[in-house]
């Protein structure tokens, strides 16, 4: 069994309620604020919200962690228009210290009280470009891998700003930038499906769009979801 400290705090956690509008489609990304903690449940968030539960929340993504250092990065390629920081991405955590990189596929975390599995990055879409002001937001991201990810519940409870971070166990041999990598390349390879199709803790979502793929020899068109058209 695989035991570590990833981080030994956090740099905030988030919650919220409230919608906007970007062009008459609603979103809850700029409806999060800081909490002094999170009272996570088995399949969400309490006090926290999704305007479309479609493609975001649902019992593998209750969760959503962003590294805060990708905001730094972001403001270097001229990404993001004015000043925006966590939790600007719709995080529910924040954090210093650990990245697409270190985290992988089905790994079993803890933070405070509550056991959580990764499940997949985040898969951005076109309102990125809306609340950063630059059109190509979300396909930066989608290259760059700096997209954060998501977490699936399996043990509820409380998750505070001053809990730490552990890794409990590593179940897959596939961080998230790779999954991004492979998910997201823009050449069929069916080696690499099956190979992430294998990462045990794989969102449902993403094995359904994989066997699609994989099914039809053709990877889906991502224009509607990165620039909304």
């Amino acid at each position: 069994m695989t035991q570590a400290v990833l981080v030994n705090s956090l740099s905030g956690v988030y919650a919220g309620e409230s919608m906007v509008s970007f062009d008459g489609i609603e979103s809850g990304i700029n409806g999060k604020s800081r909490r002094e903690y999170l009272e996570v449940n088995s399949c969400d968030v309490q006090g926290d919200a999704q305007a479309d539960p479609k493609h975001h929340g649902g019992v593998d993504r209750v969760l959503h962690h962003f590294p805060r250092e990708h905001y730094g990065q972001y403001r270097r390629w001229d990404m993001i228009t004015g000043f925006k920081d966590a939790p600007a991405m719709g995080e529910n955590i924040s954090t210093v210290g650990v990245d697409e990189s270190m985290v992988h596929i089905g790994d079993i975390v803890q933070i405070g009280e509550v056991v959580l599995q990764v499940t997949q990055p985040r898969s951005p879409c076109f309102k990125l470009n809306k609340q950063f002001g630059h059109p190509e937001f979300a396909l930066a991201m989608q290259t760059s891998s700096l997209c954060g990810w998501l977490y699936r519940v399996l043990q509820p409870g409380k998750i505070y700003p001053h809990d730490a971070m552990q890794l409990i166990e590593r179940r897959s041999d596939i961080s998230v930038k790779q999954a991004m990598a492979i998910y997201f390349s823009t050449e069929f390879d069916e080696a690499e499906y099956q190979r992430l199709l294998a990462a045990e803790g794989l969102a449902m979502s993403w094995r359904q769009s994989l066997a699609k793929r994989l099914d039809s020899r053709k990877i889906e068109n991502w224009k509607i979801r990165l620039f909304g058209f």
